[in-house]
């Protein structure tokens, strides 16, 4: 829990710089995430190995953590630190593959901020499992947007055609290759932690019902295109509570409108301190249509 400078001098191996640029790409990731990029036969001395270049400043340990329940029994989260930094500085690494809109900065919600990374981190470990599919991480994304949005300070906001924006916690994409032909799907997600109500008696008031209907504008009018130039736009929400995430779908369902772009997942918070892979490979819920694999051959050919 607290750092222990011991003057031992470290030589840094490559997969310590593959640590690093993990760490860059994903703000905060715990120990069985890395372990699951970076691989090594020993969990024990893996484990050994970022306790050192923690203590000797390379390495962090978001103090938040430890505020939790149970956060001294799950693997511990580890942030980059100066001597990370520095060493890709040195190399010529720096920003560029950053998968999250997350700043550099202590988060105010922490725990919602480690779950974006968790997802995001679990789709990516699940496609490189997969040789038919490539992530597209949001750096790609936003190389192919549109100059007047690439130069604003806040790319990531998409406006809301009846007025005001939504802030996706993640935006991504997939690329599906069958044969010499490929297809695209792109994301925004949403790591639901139960803290917006689904709904509100005030219409003026936020709720999650209500960010789906600004999410049913922004498709409708196709603001994603034009926005990001992104051709399509899929909805995902995860939830860490089961009972939620169908109180959610039955209130969508019960409305009029096309839901097929919104989908969504359950997984509860101490699932999610190991990689969940599954989140690619296993349906995702729908209101009142069937389930959707996002990785499967529906997805590829847009059903």
């Amino acid at each position: 829990m607290r750092r222990t400078q011991t003057g031992k001098r470290l030589e840094l191996s490559a997969r310590d710089v593959e640590i690093f640029k993990l760490l860059q790409r994903y703000r905060y990731l715990h120990l069985t995430y890395i372990h699951a990029f970076v691989g090594g036969t020993s969990v024990k001395r893996f484990k050994e190995r970022l306790g050192d270049l923690f203590h000797e400043g390379f390495l962090d340990r978001p103090g938040q953590q430890w505020d939790y329940a149970k956060a001294r029994y799950s693997p511990a989260v580890y942030e980059s630190d100066l001597g990370a930094e520095r060493t890709l500085r040195e190399a010529g690494i720096e920003g560029g593959d950053k998968r999250t809109f997350l700043v550099e900065t202590a988060h105010r919600q922490y725990q919602h901020s480690l779950m974006i990374c968790q997802i995001l981190a679990s789709l990516d470990l699940g496609v490189r499992a997969d040789p038919s599919l490539r992530f597209i991480a949001w750096p790609e994304i936003l190389e192919r947007a549109p100059e007047a949005i690439r130069s604003t300070g806040t790319p990531f906001r998409l406006p809301v055609p009846s007025g005001g924006y939504v802030v996706p916690d993640g935006v991504f994409g997939l690329e599906y290759a069958h044969g010499a032909s490929k297809a695209y799907r792109f994301f925004a997600l949403e790591a639901d932690r139960g803290t917006m109500p689904v709904t509100r008696s005030n219409g003026s008031q936020t709720s999650y019902l209500g960010k789906i209907s600004a999410y049913r504008e922004i498709i409708a009018h196709r603001v994603h295109k034009s926005h990001l130039g992104l051709p399509n736009l899929l909805v995902l929400t995860v939830t860490t509570a089961e009972a939620r995430m169908v109180d959610i779908i039955g209130r969508l369902g019960s409305q009029t409108g096309d839901n097929a772009a919104f989908l969504f997942r359950s997984v509860s918070a101490s699932d999610l301190t190991m990689p969940a892979p599954q989140l690619l490979s296993e349906p995702w819920k729908r209101a009142g249509i069937p389930p959707l694999c996002i990785a499967d051959a529906a997805a590829r050919t847009g059903a």
